[in-house]
């Protein structure tokens, strides 16, 4: 049988094809990638401000030991929340690789942040 073929809705006569199983899966997966989404702009909008805060005291923008400790604390957290310690660093340098953009963009060029 192909993932197209179609069944019955188990206690019904309704017939769905059987990708429509997943819709509410693929809902909830939608709802957290939007909130996910809005905790990274939150974060870059604090990285922003850290830039400001750099800038303003002199601070260099590249800190290797707090790189270092943020991949450290993605990498344990997935340990516990039983997510690859990998991909949780991975992840992490994402994002600390958009926020040093977006310090470079602050600190160098005294623009605003790009959106």
């Amino acid at each position: 049988m192909s993932i197209v073929d179609i069944y019955d809705v188990v206690g019904g006569n309704e017939r769905v094809s059987r990708m429509d199983v997943l819709r509410p899966y693929r809902s909830r997966i939608e709802e957290l990638d939007e909130a996910l989404a809005g905790i990274v702009a939150e974060r870059l909008r604090v990285c922003a401000e850290v830039a400001v805060v750099k800038k303003a005291e002199g601070i260099p923008m590249m800190q290797p030991q707090r790189v270092e400790a943020v991949c450290a604390a993605y990498a344990l957290r997935g340990r516990e929340l039983g997510v690859s310690e990998s991909f949780m660093r991975g992840l992490a340098m994402l994002l600390i690789d958009e926020a040093c953009r977006l310090e470079d963009e602050i600190i160098e060029a005294g623009a605003p942040p790009s959106r």
